[in-house]
């Protein structure tokens, strides 16, 4: 993540995780930073990219807003994502979240949704988009807005308990 960010959409599903007993660990470009959300939420990076190996995780949560197309300047961000769905890992994005995992070129047949603004995105990578709150498709879920956190946060615990 990096800034602007949809705050709720970080906030809440990091919390959800976290009370379930999940590690939240943030990555960007550079560990150490502060990044803010839209909303002026200020979160912490922990780690940079070049530190972190997809390896090392069980999971990667991709919170929307404008984050995401910024994080798309830089190939890493999609090829860290390509790792976690290549080996089957869960992915969660919300809202413009997905749009790193079009960078992926894996999105070929998967069921998704996202924000309205970047469906056909989705649609020109080869995802089967559907308007609905929550999609999970394989090892991804994905969510449209913050009003569909409740049903995104449920089916990312249900993956992270499996």
């Amino acid at each position: 993540m990096t800034n602007l960010f949809e705050d709720v959409e970080y906030t809440e599903p990091a919390r959800a995780f976290k009370e379930a007993g999940h590690q939240v660990i943030t990555i960007d470009k550079q560990s150490g930073n502060e990044v803010t959300g839209k909303k002026g939420e200020t979160v912490k990076i922990d780690k940079g990219i070049a530190e972190v190996n997809p390896a090392d995780f069980d999971a990667l949560l991709i919170p929307g807003g404008f984050s995401p197309d910024l994080l798309r300047e830089d190939d890493c961000f999609g090829e860290f994502a390509k790792a976690f769905i290549q080996e089957g890992k869960p992915v969660f994005a919300i809202c413009h979240g997905p749009q790193v995992l079009i960078d992926t070129n894996l999105l070929k047949g998967v069921d998704m949704t996202g924000f309205k603004s970047i469906r056909n995105d989705l649609k020109n990578a080869g995802a089967n988009y559907k308007d609905e709150e929550v999609v999970v498709s394989k090892n991804i879920v994905t969510s449209r807005t913050p009003d569909d956190i409740p049903a995104f946060n449920r089916e990312a615990l249900k993956l992270l308990a499996n």
